[in-house]
């Protein structure tokens, strides 16, 4: 399958807090999709990784450059002619809002318990993002409620099905074909 143009080349947001399977479920979509991928993790500037390594939450102001590159990969992918995925914990609706800015996104919330997603983050190895950090994120989400190009998707279900799903879902909004 392939993302369909209306206009800009789509671009997909997958979103939520650390360990809800944003990378795992955008790669997917990525594949499915004939987009590029673009890990979110990867573009935080050096500064803010140390600090979540330490175990201190960012704020508005550590997340600025982030959600800037993040918009200018969009911007920039889009201008080649291709869809893209990005995995971005978005957490809160103004985050969303700045990257809505890159041209219309669908976005997909990773949904789901804090009992599933500490599972998920003790099971990991070689992430800057310690388990202590989570309770933060859950803090500061603001549920993307009546934002019209937001899906949500529970993710307390096998990796294999929340990847399904949310196919199902870009589909369904009439994004990929």
């Amino acid at each position: 399958m392939t993302l369909k143009a209306r206009g800009a080349p789509p671009a997909i947001v997958v979103m939520g807090v650390s360990g809800c399977g944003k990378s795992s479920v955008g790669q997917a979509l990525a594949a499915m999709f004939d987009a590029d991928f673009v890990e979110g993790d990867a573009l935080h500037p050096p500064a803010s990784i140390a600090k979540m390594a330490r175990g201190e939450p960012l704020d508005d102001e550590d997340r600025q450059p982030w959600l800037q590159t993040i918009c200018q990969t969009i911007s920039d992918t889009r201008a080649t002619g291709r869809g893209v995925v990005v995995s971005c914990s978005a957490l809160r609706r103004v985050y969303r809002d700045q990257l809505r800015m890159a041209g219309p996104l669908h976005i997909l919330f990773l949904n789901g318990s804090r009992a599933v997603l500490a599972e998920r983050m003790r099971q990991r190895a070689g992430h800057f993002m310690p388990f202590t950090l989570l309770d933060s994120q859950l803090a500061t989400l603001e549920v993307p409620t009546g934002e019209n190009d937001v899906v949500t998707l529970d993710i307390d279900r096998p990796l294999v099905d929340v990847i399904a799903r949310a196919g199902e879902a870009i589909c369904r909004v009439g994004g990929p074909v």
